[in-house]
């Protein structure tokens, strides 16, 4: 086990030469091919008159290279949360120059075995990683190399002899602090080769398995929980000596899949990257976390994790951002999170960030984003107060294709799995009577009204003080009480609770409506189902003291009346 800092000195060179570094199909590169792409790259990185630079390169074995250019030029590497050229233009302030893959000059492995030149590195060289903060832009965390080479060590020491000469196999990106240690760091010291290529699937991982022989296998909840429903999944062999995942928890029911098929559950890595590693759990042994080796975690009177560790800048207490509870092991339990940022499928992002980029759209007033919890896995929910432009838009193209248009401006900033997935459209958003926005009140909006229905978008045009039109789109549930009896073997939404949602809409805008005095012209053209989505659109006459509402299921009229309001209402 090397430290980081000398895996270019002269001892090193002339001690571990053969160790391997990186699987690239049939072939072995070893320390000295790696020496030697460093070598290679030392001028690229040292001509630039600049001493920051975004390492944007996706091949593994090559950032690995570069990364150790940078350090041996005594350059900071900047590392972005991903390349989307949006992402990188906020960050054009924090770095000086760029390289991605395409700026590389071609390697040629058969000559890797010229003289080594010994490059002293310093073993507090600084690394900045950009993560997503509670502020809502952007958040540099500036580490050193002796806090990674901390973290590796600690690794290695908790699992360095159960994975022996297993070759690391990953589905995860190394400008992640997770995939950059579990993936490149942390094997570069240990002399374990990690695979060139990333594995998503199992049958992928078989064809690597039997390439590589022994394995472990880098991955995140996201993808673990998908596999074993996979053809080949439970037929690994050898089977992999460990299988590692990190970015949120994993499903009890997806450890205890891997439990029952490889004899163990996967090990699961908590911390951040301001933290590096905090706690690890098997959940086949438990669902509580234990500190890793060197790790000291206590609670603060509010129930924040607080932590302690060779792996942070100092000797103090970092207090994080997430709240436990210890049992009586002297083990912890999370409880959530005491900001508004998430980890979705491996991914940590800002609300607030998500909220502000929102915003900026030209269909969007104001913004408020959720968690929500579903059977599967937490999902993000947007509820959306639009301009006139995007009511416009929502009219004439619909909630799901305005649903997409945001999805595509988001996505020139955030990672895909982050984005929203259930949005609600609205003519404001539910501010309480202080000027506040409880998140109870956002979340509310994914869930039906006590009346029954679900709405999914509404938009208003004209003046709300004389007389304007609503438009709504509401999801009837499947399993509305009002379908019980009405009728057995043929489910329909009876008219009158038709009415009634009409009414009570139009007097949660036009509180003159709350007394109906009759009901006219009442019509109804088609039946409606359990799961249907209607359309409904409310038209105000102020001065007649009338609402015409109309209802229309896939495109067609299906219901439509007045409802006139009583004159002293």
């Amino acid at each position: 086990m090397l430290a980081l800092h000398d895996l270019l000195s002269a001892d090193a060179a002339l001690a571990t030469s053969a160790a391997p570094v990186c699987r690239d199909g049939a072939v072995l590169l070893d320390r000295a091919a790696f020496r030697a792409r460093v070598e290679g790259l030392i001028e690229l990185v040292r001509t630039p008159d600049a001493r920051r630079c975004a390492l944007c390169i996706d091949d593994p074995f090559e950032f690995a290279c570069a990364l150790f250019a940078l350090f041996a030029c005594g350059k900071e590497p900047v590392i972005p949360a991903n390349a989307t050229p949006g992402y990188l233009a906020d960050l054009a302030h924090a770095y000086d120059f760029l390289l991605t893959d395409a700026d590389l000059p071609p390697f040629v492995a058969a000559t890797h075995r010229a003289a080594h030149t010994a490059r002293p590195i310093d073993a507090h060289a600084p690394m900045t990683l950009y993560t997503s903060g509670s502020s809502g832009t952007p958040k540099p965390i500036r580490k050193t190399l002796a806090q990674f080479n901390a973290e590796v060590h600690t690794l290695e020491r908790q699992w360095g002899a159960l994975l022996g000469d297993a070759t690391m196999l990953a589905s995860v990106p190394h400008h992640h602090i997770y995939g950059l240690l579990f993936r490149v760091l942390w094997p570069l010291a240990a002399g374990r080769a990690f695979d060139r290529a990333i594995g998503v699937e199992p049958l992928q991982l078989q064809a690597r398995i039997a390439q590589c022989g022994a394995t472990a296998v880098v991955s995140t909840p996201a993808q673990l929980s998908r596999w074993p429903a996979l053809p080949g999944f439970a037929a690994l062999t050898p089977a992999p000596r460990a299988f590692f995942s990190s970015g949120g928890p994993l499903a009890a029911d997806a450890a205890l899949a891997y439990a029952a098929s490889y004899g163990a559950a996967p090990l699961e890595i908590y911390g951040s990257t301001e933290t590096g590693g905090i706690a690890w759990r098997r959940q086949d042994q438990g669902d509580a976390w234990q500190p890793v080796a060197g790790a000291q975690v206590r609670r603060d009177d509010d129930g924040a994790l607080c932590v302690r560790s060779p792996h942070l800048d100092h000797d103090g207490w970092h207090r994080t951002g997430d709240r436990i509870a210890f049992d009586a092991d002297g083990r912890f339990r999370l409880q959530g999170r005491l900001d508004r940022v998430l980890k979705l499928g491996g991914k940590r992002v800002s609300l607030p960030e998500l909220e502000a980029r929102l915003a900026l759209h030209p269909y969007v007033a104001q913004a408020a984003l959720v968690p929500l919890i579903g059977a599967s896995r937490e999902r993000v929910g947007a509820v959306v107060a639009l301009t006139e432009a995007g009511g416009a838009a929502l009219c004439d193209e619909g909630r799901v294709a305005l649903a997409k248009t945001l999805r595509r401006h988001l996505a020139d900033y955030f990672d895909a799995v982050v984005l929203p997935r259930h949005w609600r459209f609205r003519v404001s958003l539910p501010f309480d009577a202080r000027g506040k926005l409880p998140a109870s009140a956002v979340a509310a909006a994914f869930a039906p009204l006590a009346e029954g229905m679900e709405v999914l978008a509404e938009t208003r045009v004209g003046d709300m003080r004389v007389g304007d039109t609503l438009h709504y789109v509401l999801r009837v549930p499947q399993s509305l009480q009002h379908f019980a009896g009405h009728f057995p073997g043929l489910p329909i939404l009876p008219g009158v609770v038709q009415v009634d949602w009409a009414a009570r809409l139009a007097a949660g805008h036009w509180p003159r409506v709350r007394e109906v005095a009759s009901v006219d012209r009442l019509k109804f053209m088609a039946p409606v189902s359990p799961g249907a989505v209607l359309e409904l659109t409310l038209a105000y006459d102020a001065a007649r003291r009338r609402v015409q509402f109309a209802y229309r299921l896939d495109g067609r009229e299906c219901a439509s009346g007045l409802l006139v309001h009583r004159e002293d209402a």
